[in-house]
């Protein structure tokens, strides 16, 4: 189960490693409370990320619900950051988009089988 899933589980990895990265690197902008809403959502995102990894590396059966959830969070955390033009933030929301994209197609490949 767990090969069934690498190519999803890798670009989670990715996306919680660059929520987790434009979270801190939001804290040292010089107007943090600009980025507070981005802050939580790389923060919520980045969870969420690593929880799906986790249901799929065990082949839960929730695994797929829970992807679709993990691709929502991923495309509302891309959309906030992709309102800023900082380097770590247009990273995140590329890792984000790639995430959901692979979220999305890993719970209709689940619901297909």
């Amino acid at each position: 189960m767990h090969q069934e899933y690498k190519s999803c589980i890798e670009a989670c990895e990715r996306c919680a490693e660059a929520c987790e990265h434009c979270a801190t690197a939001c804290l040292s902008e010089p107007d943090v409370k600009k980025m507070a809403k981005c802050i939580q959502l790389d923060r919520d995102c980045a969870d969420i990320c690593l929880l799906t990894v986790q249901y799929m590396s065990r082949g839960s059966r929730y695994a797929q619900e829970l992807c679709r959830l993990c691709a929502d969070i991923c495309d509302t955390c891309a959309a906030e950051c992709e309102k800023f033009d900082m380097d770590h933030c247009k990273a995140c929301a590329a890792a984000c988009r790639r995430c959901a994209e692979e979220c999305r197609r890993m719970a209709k490949m689940a619901k297909a089988a």
